[in-house]
């Protein structure tokens, strides 16, 4: 690690393993409330961790989550870290519609901020999708009074992606100060690769991430922004057996190697919460438009 590093963005989608776009064709909402919630388990380690590494980070959060755990939200927002949207119950901002994802917004981003007590500004889109299909979803977002969206995969993938968007933080609205910075994508061979965290980072080798992030922090001079999710360090949560072979193998490959891996990329590079991130990365985008 250099001190001169650019300090990245380190994120965690809070979710429960059943709420993952995975398994939604084989867990049907309504079941959510039977099953077993395993998330302020796992949350509490992922905490633990944190703390260890003296790091803090921000917690793209459920509605749905929040208004059932409010002890955790308080937690983490007494901690130290940063408290964000993930909307309701992660469906896909191009099944709400524009009038269907400003309700949706709104009622999570009161759920968070009832439990927790903190404000929320920054938002994530469940499975990155706001793409080329929702560009309207950022007039929502400035609407409501975000300050930066953490949205936009700039890659191809079959679940999600919008693979023409910018690499980098940037502003998607002329008339706002809204800001959006995307999942860490790297270049091969003049491809872009997805390399900002998830199932990519469990799946893969320790040294791709470890290649990727420098290639962005000192090739680029710009910070990364990484995320996973709770369930990733459960190796014991319920397996889904009726759903898709591909799901099962993304989903449940290397739990038990997930903690070991994040203390060794922690350790490895600079972090601090989405809102610190995207407020330098706003001024820089502005700077280069000016």
């Amino acid at each position: 690690m250099k001190s001169n590093e650019p300090i990245n963005g380190l994120s965690v989608d809070v979710e429960d393993w059943f709420q993952v776009g995975a398994f939604e064709k084989v867990i049907d909402r309504n079941s959510w409330p039977s099953l077993t919630d395993r998330v302020e388990r796992n949350c509490d380690e992922v905490l633990r961790l944190f703390d260890d590494c003296g790091v803090k980070g921000t917690f793209f959060t459920l509605g749905w989550v929040a208004e059932r755990h409010p002890r955790l939200m308080r937690r983490i927002a007494a901690e130290g870290h940063e408290i964000a949207s993930h909307g309701w119950d992660h469906e896909r901002v191009f099944r709400l519609g524009a009038e269907g994802f400003a309700l949706d917004i709104a009622r999570a981003r009161k759920a968070i901020e009832d439990a927790s007590g903190a404000a929320v500004t920054g938002y994530r889109a469940p499975s990155f999708s706001i793409d080329g299909r929702t560009p309207w979803a950022f007039e929502v977002l400035a609407e409501q009074g975000y300050a930066y969206s953490s949205s936009v995969a700039p890659v191809a993938h079959d679940h999600y992606g919008w693979r023409e968007a910018p690499r980098f933080a940037f502003h998607p609205l002329a008339e706002s100060e809204l800001v959006e910075v995307p999942v860490t994508t790297a270049i091969f061979a003049g491809r872009r690769l997805a390399a900002g965290g998830g199932g990519f980072f469990r799946v893969l080798p320790y040294g791709f991430s470890r290649w990727a992030i420098r290639q962005v922090n000192r090739e680029e001079c710009r910070p990364a922004v990484f995320y996973f999710h709770p369930w990733e360090i459960d190796p014991e949560q319920p397996r889904v057996a009726d759903a898709p072979i591909r799901s099962r193998l993304r989903h449940y490959t290397n739990l038990g190697s997930m903690a070991g891996k994040l203390r060794q990329l922690i350790g490895d590079f600079r972090w601090g919460r989405m809102d610190a991130v995207a407020a330098r990365e706003a001024t820089r985008a502005m700077a280069l438009a000016a």
